[in-house]
């Protein structure tokens, strides 16, 4: 709706937040209503397309979106020619904007003493005051040094920088725990690997993997071992980057995230109400809120 302000349009808590389907009487999406009415639950795909369409989304907040996208991705350039060709105030610190996205790719590459270093030399505050941030590139640099088959170094950096915080805070004892069944499972570990760290000349690269053995196989398929092969994917490390990426973010006066992810998160909560009431939603629409919100916070946006 026009009116409605963008930042209340994505929030769930505030009020007013309900399904595309403003137009609805009360009584069609009320459980208990007569069976004269046409239940939520009923609606074909053709009926939900056509509340949709009685929506009006305003062009400018459309705009911001985008807007908003370019610019907490990293596009700096796209986002100010977007502002100029519709009309956005734009003040963009490229610098920044270039730093932020350079120190997210460091860790997406695996390089975290590299991010940890430019951090610090932007704003030694953001990880000063962020301890679970910080142990959470320390597990990352952890398990890097195990994906380079550097295990002397590796258990060095565990005993010297992680078993202390692991101490003094009980709730990050499970995820060092974890981290550490890497260095006991090596096979595991090599076999889960997908990234693409810095090999050294020890590390092994997937051209020159042995076959793997029937214990390691079997591991693989051991639902207990899943949350310790899931630390070497690379989906782990975007998912670090993202977490430093929202604090520097937050650092520089910005959202945590963008707004589209904000959106989606509000069309999955949406969903997962609907469904949960019993009020239902066409069959190919139950979904879709919860697969573009998986997507979108996990950095893969391929369909």
């Amino acid at each position: 709706m026009a009116s409605t302000s963008y930042s209340r349009r994505i929030n769930p808590a505030s009020s007013g937040a309900r399904p595309p389907s403003a137009s609805v009487p009360t009584s069609t999406v009320n459980p208990s209503s007569s069976s004269s009415s046409i239940p939520l639950s009923a609606f074909d795909q053709s009926q939900w397309d056509d509340e949709l369409g009685r929506v009006d989304i305003s062009k400018q907040d459309l705009n911001a979106l985008v807007f908003d996208y370019l610019l907490i991705e990293g596009f700096s350039d796209a986002a100010v020619e977007f502002a100029k060709e519709t009309g956005l105030p734009a003040e963009v610190d490229h610098d920044k904007v270039t730093e932020r996205m350079e120190i997210r790719a460091a860790v997406e590459d695996g390089r975290v003493e590299e991010a940890v270093r430019r951090v610090n030399e932007l704003d030694p505050e953001i990880l000063d005051t962020n301890a679970t941030l910080l142990f959470h590139l320390h597990l990352l640099r952890l398990i890097e040094l195990i994906r380079a088959d550097d295990v002397d170094t590796a258990i060095a950096f565990a005993t010297a920088e992680l078993a202390p915080r692991g101490a003094q805070n009980p709730e990050f004892l499970l995820d060092l725990e974890r981290t550490m069944g890497l260095l006991a499972f090596p096979d595991l570990a090599r076999f889960a690997d997908d990234g693409e760290g810095e090999l050294t000349s020890t590390s092994t690269t997937p051209a020159t993997r042995p076959v793997p053995s029937a214990e390691t196989l079997e591991l693989f398929q051991d639902a207990a071992f899943q949350p310790i092969m899931a630390l070497m994917k690379r989906s782990h490390r975007v998912k670090i980057a993202r977490e430093l990426n929202a604090a520097i973010l937050q650092s520089q006066g910005h959202g945590m995230e963008t707004k589209l992810s904000g959106l989606v998160r509000l069309m999955a909560y949406g969903e997962e109400k609907l469904v949960n009431s019993g009020l239902g939603l066409p069959a190919d629409e139950k979904t879709k809120g919860r697969g573009w919100a998986d997507r979108v916070l996990s950095g893969n946006t391929e369909y």
